[in-house]
């Protein structure tokens, strides 16, 4: 099949990326498509970050669809990425960085297996969305030592100076990026703005605690992380009062989020309309509904209150921001494909896309 020529600007983007691309990919799996950088050597070859992270593999799933492995230096293994192109790619597009909660999108509480919703919604805009598979229990974060249990983490470093370049050379962007997360990532999209400032435009956090440093917060990272995840938390920031916990905290460092394009929300903890026995969004049984009326409404009350402390300090800043704080809703899915949604106008302000 004849490549389609690419146009002027990917031509471009594809002139000032060749100076970081290597060799050619062997063997990776191709689909039909007629997007101009699958079909051309940007997405075939290796873009690299500083480091050396790459990819080392792919696999073009369909016209709209891709699967990256890109190795990180930092974290000496390949990461699964998955990518949802948009659907006019005439023109370099804009980022969305989507990240998954506690289990890292191993397992099924992901945006693609519970929201599938939520990449249709996406798949109507101009932007390339990407999707990192794992780092369950991390907080997507630079843990200071390796944890038994858990592994080694530096989220932080992939996701400030490894993936951008090599998503940006792969795909042809346009350089504009924005971060979405919910529950445990709710916390690190306000941690990586601020830890790489300029990076992100925009960034929407759905039901995570902003507040990691003091009581409250810490008894909720050790929850994930400690009782959940089987990992220990000193290997993450050191024991509690540890600097590196202050350090890491949005809310402390909340000034580093002037200028960022801003969404924060939660629900009461209160049930409300996704509650329902064998609902779309509720897991199966009268466990699971119990287990999400329960369990998701303690949690959500809890990161309700780092929400609105949250709002208190932006306030105090005159830093700007969109809440969305409904009287009910717990801990799942279908409120945060609900706050997905309304947070989009404020996502696309920060990636120049219409609202």
């Amino acid at each position: 099949m004849e490549r389609p020529a690419l146009g002027r600007p990917a031509i471009a983007l594809a002139a000032a990326a060749a100076a970081i691309l290597t060799t050619l990919v062997p063997g990776a799996a191709r689909a039909e498509t007629n997007d101009p950088i699958m079909t051309s050597g940007a997405l075939l070859a290796r873009p690299v970050a500083p480091d050396g992270s790459r990819i080392v593999d792919f696999t073009i799933e369909d016209d709209r669809n891709l699967t990256l492995s890109v190795y990180s230096a930092a974290m000496d293994r390949p990461i699964t990425i998955t990518v949802q192109r948009p659907a006019d790619t005439s023109a370099p597009r804009p980022t969305l960085y989507l990240l998954s909660g506690a289990d890292g999108g191993e397992g099924t509480a992901n945006w693609d297996h519970r929201t599938p919703e939520a990449l249709q919604f996406l798949g109507t805009k101009d932007v390339n969305v990407v999707q990192p598979i794992g780092g369950a229990w991390s907080y997507y974060t630079d843990w200071r030592a390796p944890d038994p249990v858990i592994g080694v983490h530096k989220w932080k470093t992939f996701f400030t100076e490894e993936l951008p370049p090599v998503i940006d050379g792969a795909l042809g962007t346009n350089g504009l990026n924005a971060i979405a997360g919910l529950s445990t990532s709710g916390t690190s999209v306000l941690q990586l703005p601020i830890a790489a400032p300029g990076l992100f435009r925009a960034a929407a956090a759905y039901s995570g605690c902003a507040q990691i440093s003091d009581p409250i917060g810490y008894s909720f990272v050790n929850l994930s992380v400690g009782v959940w995840g089987g990992g220990n938390t000193d290997n993450m920031y050191g024991p509690q009062n540890d600097p590196m916990w202050a350090a890491n905290d949005p809310y402390v460092n909340a000034e580093g989020l002037r200028g960022v394009e801003l969404f924060i929300s939660s629900g009461s903890g209160l049930p409300g309309r996704y509650d329902v026995l064998n609902g779309p969004y509720t897991l199966p049984g009268i466990d699971g509904l119990a287990s999400q009326v329960l369990t998701g409404g303690v949690i959500e009350a809890g990161v309700n209150y780092c929400s609105h402390n949250m709002q208190a300090k932006l306030n105090s800043l005159g830093i700007p921001a969109t809440y969305d704080f409904p009287p009910t809703g717990t801990h799942s899915w279908g409120y945060w494909l609900d706050a997905l949604k309304a947070s989009w106008p404020v996502l696309a302000r920060g990636l120049e896309l219409p609202e």
